[in-house]
C-alpha cells in the first residue's frame, strides 16, 4: 500500500506559465523524490507599467512517501 503526500509550491519565471511549472517540479525534484503529479491551483502575473516581468504559479505536488 502507498501513501502519497500533497504539498503546496509556488513558483515563478520570466518567460512563461509553462516555464514556471517545470522550473517548479525541477526544484522540488531536489529535495522531494516520487512525484506523481501536479496541478496548477493558480496562475498570477506581475506587471511593471504595461509588461509583465514575472510569471507565478501555484501548484499542488503529489508524492509518494518512503516505506
Amino acid at each position: 500500500m502507498s501513501v502519497v503526500r500533497v504539498t503546496e509550491i509556488i513558483s515563478a519565471s520570466p518567460t512563461s506559465f509553462e516555464d514556471a511549472v517545470q522550473s517548479g517540479i525541477k526544484r522540488a525534484a531536489k529535495t522531494v523524490h516520487g512525484i506523481q503529479g501536479a496541478w496548477v491551483k493558480e496562475q498570477k502575473v506581475v506587471v511593471d507599467g504595461d509588461e509583465i516581468t514575472e510569471y507565478r504559479v501555484d501548484m499542488m505536488v503529489s508524492f509518494v512517501l518512503d516505506e
